[in-house]
C-alpha cells in the first residue's frame, strides 16, 4: 500500500516495506537543511554585512573624508547593522512561528470537531495530485486513528510546513548577528592595519564578496565561480552607486 503514498507518509512505513522497494542494503542519501534554521540568516547576514559596509565605506570615501572618519563610519555601520539584523531575524522568525502555531491549533480543532470531513478533504487533495481514489481514502481514514500524525500530515498538506521542524528565532538571530559582523569587518581590515587606500579596502571587500558567494555554491550545488562573480557584481554596483553619491555631495559641500 505504501508505494503510492503521498510525500510525508513514506517515512512512517515499516522498514521492511522501504527496504523491499529500494533493495536491502541500499545506500541512503542525506539532504542539507532547507528549513531556514541557520543557513538563510547566516548567508543573508554575511552578504548584507559585506555589501552594507563596502557601500558605506565607498560612499564616505568618495566624499574625500579622512581615514579616521571612514573607520568610525564603518565601525558604526557594523555595530548598528549587526544589531538590526539580529533583532530583525528574531522578530520575523518568531512571528512566523507564532502564525504557524495559530494555524496548527486551528487545524487541531477542526480535526477534533469533524474528523470525517477533514479526512475527506485530505483524500481529495491526494486524488487531485494523481493518487488512486481508493488508496487516498484508505490512507486518510487510517490517519484518523492517529490524531498526532493526522495533524502533522494535514498541516504539511495545507500549510506546506512541518509543525515539528520550526526554526529557532534565537539561532536565526545569533547567526545573522555574527555573520553580519564578520562580513562588515572585512572591508575595514586594510584600514585597521594602517592603510589609507580606499581602493585597497574596496578590493579586500570585493574579495570577501567573491569568497562568500563561492561558498554558497556548496549548499546550492551551483558553479562556485558564477556564484562568486554574481555576488561580486552586485556588491560592486552598490559600491559604485554610493561612491558616486559621496563624490557629488563631497564636491558640492566642499
Amino acid at each position: 500500500m505504501s508505494e503510492g503514498l503521498p510525500e510525508g507518509i513514506e517515512g512512517h512505513a515499516p522498514r521492511s516495506a522501504v527496504e523491499g522497494r529500494h533493495g536491502a542494503g541500499s545506500v541512503e542519501h542525506e539532504h542539507t537543511d532547507v528549513s531556514g534554521g541557520w543557513l538563510r540568516p547566516a548567508v543573508f547576514g554575511a552578504m548584507d554585512g559585506l555589501v552594507t559596509n563596502i557601500a558605506l565605506i565607498a560612499g564616505v570615501g568618495g566624499g574625500g573624508v579622512s581615514r579616521h572618519v571612514i573607520v568610525l563610519t564603518g565601525a558604526a555601520g557594523l555595530v548598528a547593522g549587526a544589531i538590526s539584523m539580529g533583532l530583525g531575524e528574531f522578530t520575523s522568525v518568531r512571528a512566523a512561528n507564532e502564525q504557524v502555531a495559530a494555524e496548527v491549533a486551528k487545524e487541531r480543532r477542526e480535526l477534533s470537531r469533524n474528523p470525517v470531513a477533514e479526512a475527506r478533504e485530505l483524500a481529495d487533495r491526494w486524488i487531485e495530485r494523481g493518487l488512486p481514489p481508493e488508496l487516498a481514502r484508505q490512507v486518510a481514514d487510517e490517519l484518523k486513528q492517529n490524531p498526532d500524525e493526522a495533524l502533522r500530515v494535514h498541516v504539511q498538506e495545507e500549510l506546506g510546513v512541518d509543525p515539528d521542524a520550526r526554526p529557532s528565532p534565537w539561532l536565526a538571530a545569533i547567526s545573522s548577528f555574527l555573520c553580519f559582523s564578520v562580513g562588515a569587518f572585512v572591508p575595514l581590515v586594510s584600514y585597521l592595519f594602517g592603510s589609507d587606500s580606499l581602493w585597497l579596502a574596496l578590493g579586500v571587500g570585493g574579495l570577501g564578496l567573491f569568497i562568500a558567494g563561492a561558498l554558497t555554491s556548496r549548499f546550492t550545488r551551483r558553479s562556485w565561480l558564477l556564484s562568486g562573480l554574481r555576488q561580486l557584481a552586485l556588491g560592486a554596483a552598490a559600491a559604485a552607486a554610493t561612491y558616486l553619491i559621496g563624490s557629488l555631495i563631497g564636491v558640492n559641500t566642499a
